[in-house]
Parts: C-alpha cells; structure tokens; sequence
C-alpha cells in the first residue's frame, strides 16, 4: 500500500485550447476535471497501475467534497481531515505543442489544530504503509519544518518515507533524513543554489542532498530524463517521447512508479522513467494504467553521460 500525504489539494480544470491569445475569447476543444494536488496524483497513478493508495487529504468547502468523490470514484481509499477553509481549484490551458499555463489558487490556511489532526492521521495509517509519498507545497499556516516533523513521526512509526517538494521546505526536511527526495531540475538547482547545465552538475547537486541528509535522491530532467543516486551509486534513465501532450503530473506518475516498483535500485528507475514518459503523452493531469506504459523504450545505465548539456528546464509537475 502506498500512502500519500497532500498538505494543499484541489481541484483542477484542465481545458484544451487551438492557441492561448491573450485577451481574447478562447473555445476549448476539451475540458478535464480532476483531483489535483501532488500527493494527490501519485495515489491515481498508483491506483491506475493496480496498487492500493490511501490518500490523505485536508478538504473543505464544495471543492473538497468533490475531490473526495473523484478520488474515491477511481479506486482510492480516501483519510479526509475537514478544514475551515476551501479547498482550492486551479486551472490549467493546454495546447496543442505541449506548452502548458496554469493558474494555481493559495489554499485555504490550516489552523494549529488542523495541522496536528493531518501529522495524527498519517501516523495512524503508516504502520500499514510500504512506502509514504509526502508531495507539493505547503499551505498557509504550516511552517517550512512542518515536513520535517512528518518524517520524524514517519520514522518513528517504522515507514519509509519519500518526499516531492522545493525551496526552504525541502531543506529543513534534509535533517529528518527522508528516504528519498524527488526534485525536478530547476527545485534541485533552488536547493544547491546554482545553475545546472549538465547531467554532471546535477549528480553533484544530488549527492550534496544526500550529504545533507536524503538517502537517496530521484531527479527528474524533463525530457534529459532521470537520475538515481544513492549509497550504492549512480543511475541515469531515458525513454523516448514522440509527443508531448501534457507535462501536469508527469513527476507524480514517474514517483508513484518508483515507489510502486519497490523504491530502489535501478529497477524502480526504468519504472518512474517509463511512468513518466507515458504520462507526458496523455490529457490534463490523466494517470497512466500498465497498457499506456512501453518499458521497451525505457534505457537505464550506471554510465553516467556527465558531459550531457541539460535542456532549458520547465517544471513537469
């Protein structure tokens, strides 16, 4: 079972347009509707793969009654905790090159107590728990150090703990040695403080996570593909996409392939990769099932192309 752990998440829309003219009366072609949140969409992908997911959830308001019925109407056990506030919806413009914008709305503000009933009910599942996926960013109300104190108590329950988010966040949780972190190129440049040009700067910036804490560090290029690195050494993972559709979810979908393939080794690597690269090419935020993934295009290697110059990075979320 992997349990997930989505501090802030919404509801999205996701609406497919011929051009983004600003200004302008735009007519989409499609719209989505979705439960959103990074945590959020590893348990869908965890549940389109097969696995079981407990999803654990600060909702209020309409927005979050119906995130809990989209997520339950797609196979996932849902751990409400109810919230003052309203749960947020984002809107997400998708065209037809793959260039995405988003709107991303704050959040309702967590109060202390609603704080302690969200690390409460975490602690209560994860005895259950193969691994917990911690992801995204958090709400208004809860300090930097607040994912900090859920690995502890992760820890302290006996759990595995992997852990997606960025900037002062992901670096006070280095203390609390997470088992993995997974940040994208430009979050994993945030937390070194430099620029990455090539797949040799981000070992380096990976491995200095690790000195920092993380046990193991699973970074996603975007189209330069993925790393894994950890005390065993170093892996580099790249599959072929002919089409981008969508990037919204596809480092949700590459983790919840790394976790659901066991969390480790090179093995867990050709599934995130594959995860990811499945979902790039499917609409809005759409989980892959098995019959979306081609694991024969999936190449992982520990011959690591140092010299390799990155792509200007975007942000696949």
């Amino acid at each position: 079972m992997i349990l997930t752990v989505t501090p802030n998440p919404s509801l999205d829309r996701t609406y497919e347009v011929p051009a983004l003219e600003r200004g302008e009366v735009l007519r989409a072609s499609a719209e989505r509707v979705d439960p959103g949140g990074k945590g959020v969409n590893v348990s869908r992908a965890v549940a389109a793969a097969g696995h079981r997911s407990v999803a654990v959830v600060p909702l209020g308001g309409a927005p979050g009654a119906l995130v809990a019925r989209l997520l339950a109407g797609q196979g996932i056990e849902v751990a409400p905790v109810p919230v003052a506030g309203q749960t947020r919806s984002n809107i997400a413009i998708a065209e037809p090159d793959g260039t995405l914008t988003k709107v991303n709305a704050p959040g309702p503000e967590l109060t202390p107590e609603e704080s302690e009933t969200v690390l409460a009910t975490v602690s209560a599942h994860a005895p259950a728990a193969d691994w917990i996926a911690c992801c995204g960013s958090l709400p208004r109300g809860l300090a930097p150090e607040w994912y900090a104190e859920l690995v502890t108590r992760v820890h302290g329950a006996g759990a595995r703990i992997a852990l997606d988010t960025s900037g002062p966040s992901l670096l006070a949780a280095l203390a609390a040695r997470p088992d993995v972190v997974k940040p994208n190129a430009d979050e994993l440049a945030e937390a070194v403080g430099r620029p990455l040009a090539t797949v040799g700067d981000a070992v380096k910036a990976a491995e200095e996570l690790r000195e920092r804490g993380a046990g193991a560090v699973l970074a996603s290029l975007g189209a330069d593909g993925q790393l894994l690195v950890t005390a065993d050494g170093v892996h580099y993972g790249r599959a072929p996409v002919p089409v981008v559709r969508s990037n919204v979810g596809a480092g949700d979908a590459s983790l919840a392939g790394f976790l659901a393939a066991g969390g480790t080794g090179p093995e867990a690597l050709a599934a995130a990769v594959a995860h990811g690269a499945a979902a790039v090419q499917l609409p809005g935020s759409e989980m892959p099932t098995p019959a979306d993934l081609d694991p024969g295009r999936v190449t992982v290697t520990s011959d690591i192309p140092l010299d390799f110059v990155l792509s200007e990075q975007g942000s696949p979320r």
